[in-house]
Parts: C-alpha cells; structure tokens; sequence
C-alpha cells in the first residue's frame, strides 16, 4: 500500500477514533460506551480493507483520489434520492441552473421506486420538443442501460456539448420510445404571459429561479397597463413547473398575499429550521385567481399552491401534484465542490406536510397530452386545453364539474 493511501486510512481511523473520544470523559466510563468505539473502529478497519482490495484486485487500476470521492458520493446519495455530492462541473452546473443557463436536454428526473422517472420536461427543452413526459421512465442513455441508484451518473451523460445528439430511450406504459434529439443550452427563467378576455391574465411559470418574483411582477404590471386597469382575474399555470429556488416561491406567493405564513420548515439545525410569512401587498388587489397544477408540479411549485389554496387566495384546478416536500440547502466545500444536502422538510400554512402526497387540487379536471404547449413561444389554446378553459370559466364566476376529459 503507498504512503499516500496510508496517510489516507490513518485519518480516516483516526477521525472515527477523535469522534467518539470527544463525547466526553463520563459517557467514556459508561459501560455502553466501548461497544460504540469498537463499532465506530470496525467501520474504518472495514473501508479500510475495502479499499484495500479494491486497489490490489480491482480489474482496473483506480486512483485513490477517485476511489475516496466515490466513497463520498456513495455516502450523500445514499441518504435520499434528492442529496448528492457535487463535483466541480456539478457545482458549477446547480448555480448556473438557478440564474442562467446550462448544457443539456432540459428535463427534470428522480428515482421513484427503484426506476428513474421523469418528473417534467422543462419547456421549449430539446426534451420537451422530442416528446418527453412526465411520468416516463428512463431506461436507457444513448443505448446504455441506466442505474436507479446511479441517479447523478444518468443526469451527466445527459450534460454535454452543445449541439451533441444524444438518445434517451423511456418506457411509457408498456411501450418503449427512443427520443433523439441535441444538446442546447438551457434556458432557465421563463415566464410567458398573455391578457385573456375580457380583463383576464395568463401567466405561465416554467421553473423557480432568482428572477421569476420580478418577472411574474413586471409581466402583471404590463397587462394591466394593456387594460388601463387592474385585472379582474389571474390564471396562474404551474403544470409541469419541477420547482426551483425555494425563496423565489416564497417571493412568488407574496406577490398575491397580504399576511400569514406561506411556508414554514422543520429540520435539525436552526438555519433549517424557519418560517417565512407574506408581507402587506397584493399585485392583484383581491382579484380571483386559478392555479393550474398536475402531477408535473414539484417543489416550488407546490410551496406555492398550498400557500394560495390555505388562505383561501386561490382556486386550485388540475390533478394532484408530484408530492416533493423536502428542502434541499447547496453547501460549498473545498477545492470547488459542494452537497446539496436534504436539511428541511417543509409544511404549508395549515402545518401539512405534502411529501409523498402532494396538493390536491380544490378543482379536479384530468389534463390532456399536449397542455400546457411545450413551447414558450407559443400561445394559449383556448379550445383544446381543457384545464384552461375550466380555469377562465371559473373566473367567470361559473361553476366548474369535476370531469375526466379526455
């Protein structure tokens, strides 16, 4: 074994052994206590040997450095399927991500149940564009079949250099699909907005960054400048929104609210633990809003809807959402890493936890293939999407079924 490897093993041992000896001289003298040290000491003896046999026996030649920053990756990702341990490019990927841009095909997954599945496709993404779902699952990367508990490396052989093609092969029922498609830089803060007659507005949310509070602002501002009045109604469209910047939601439904909590959190240390509460203001001045929502909305999206669905701001239209309610904190480390690691679980004004559950909608109308359109460019369609309609229908003070539309 080489000196590096040693020095290596020496610490790991020797930070195991500093632990347990700094809980203190009277836990030392409990008769507990040596089991605990022996099993902390059996641990490092045990990826010791690991590593040993590894570097002996292992058909390849791996380098420490690469076996240590596996063992900690293995460690983070282990813990639930949203923590992960960021390398240089990860890192530096998750920042760019919430303010501006990066490489890819545009599309939001998680493990679920074993299998990785797509949570949304961001919009006008090559993904998108392909024909992608939420709810479809990945099985395959360019024809190399993909690891559930391999999350991180099936998200980067989906990264790459712009205009590269690339093969994501997804099981959708039981049909398989192969879609092709490039690698285009992505284009994080999106906000599409339209005026609805007769003083109606639309505004679409794509994904929560550091802008989408002051866009959605600006974009409500300028269609009420269009009807030299304020809006008699708001259709806000969260489907397929994967969620994003947790302030931005908090921000997001501040816009619409005058008092109460939005969302408060629960966790093991004081920064994760916190509850943020809307301040005086109401963009809209009382008037009605609909929150579109499915089983695309995540996260940020869901801060959101249960915030306006708890003060009774909102009507909520659409089916459940995809039911993600854990905090998520971006924690730097040395040389240019970091973890994102879960530290919160959040819970909306009413103190629910919707992990695993997600909003219900007050309003059940099933969605249809094809809505919202994909495309940020492209305009609503007041005919097909029959959320949509049920939605500018309920502004108008009619009542809405629950439906099954097909």
């Amino acid at each position: 074994m080489s000196l590096k490897t040693r020095a290596i093993l020496v610490l790991v041992v020797g930070t195991v052994m500093g632990l347990s000896l700094s809980i203190g001289g009277d836990l030392l003298a409990s008769k507990r206590q040596p089991s605990g040290i022996d099993l902390e000491l059996e641990q490092a003896r045990l990826f010791a040997e690991v590593m040993k046999r590894v570097k002996s026996d292992y058909v390849e030649l791996i380098d420490e450095s690469e076996l240590l920053e596996s063992a900690i990756r293995g460690m983070v990702s282990d813990l639930d399927p949203h923590s992960q341990y960021l390398d240089v490019d990860e890192y530096r990927d998750i920042r760019i991500s919430t303010t501006g841009s990066y490489t890819g095909i545009g599309i939001e997954v998680t493990e679920v149940d074993g299998e990785i599945r797509v949570i949304t496709p961001i919009a006008g993404s090559p993904a998108a564009r392909s024909g992608i779902r939420s709810g479809d699952q990945i099985i395959a990367v360019d024809g190399i079949m993909v690891d559930a508990d391999r999350l991180q490396d099936t998200i980067g052989q989906m990264r790459g250099r712009r205009g590269s093609r690339i093969t994501i092969t997804v099981l959708r029922e039981d049909e398989t699909i192969d879609h092709e498609m490039r690698r285009e830089v992505i284009r994080v803060a999106s906000v599409h907005y339209e005026t609805l007659e007769p003083s109606y507005g639309y505004v679409r949310l794509s994904q929560f960054s550091e802008s989408t509070a002051r866009d959605l602002s600006r974009a409500i501002n300028e269609m009420q400048d269009e009807q030299d009045g304020m809006l008699e109604g708001l259709v806000l469209d969260l489907r397929n929104n994967p969620g994003g910047v947790l302030d931005a939601a908090i921000d997001v439904s501040d816009l619409f609210l005058d008092s109460g909590v939005i969302v408060s959190a629960e966790g093991r240390t004081t920064e994760s633990r916190f509850v943020r509460s809307a301040h005086r203001g109401d963009v809209l001045d009382g008037a009605d809003i609909v929150v579109l929502v499915n089983n695309g909305s995540a996260s940020a999206s869901e801060i959101v809807a249960g915030a306006l669905q708890d003060h009774n701001r909102a009507s909520i239209l659409g089916t459940p959402t995809f039911g993600k309610g854990l905090v998520q904190t971006v924690m730097p480390l040395s040389m240019g890493r970091a973890i994102k690691l879960t530290t919160s679980r959040y819970f909306t004004p009413s103190g629910d936890s919707i992990h695993e559950i997600g909003i219900t909608p007050d309003i059940f109308v099933d969605d249809k293939a094809g809505f919202p359109d994909l495309s940020l460019s492209g305009g609503v369609d007041r005919e097909n999407d029959t959320q949509l309609l049920a939605a500018i229908e309920r502004l108008r003070g009619g009542q809405v079924m629950h439906s099954s539309a097909q």
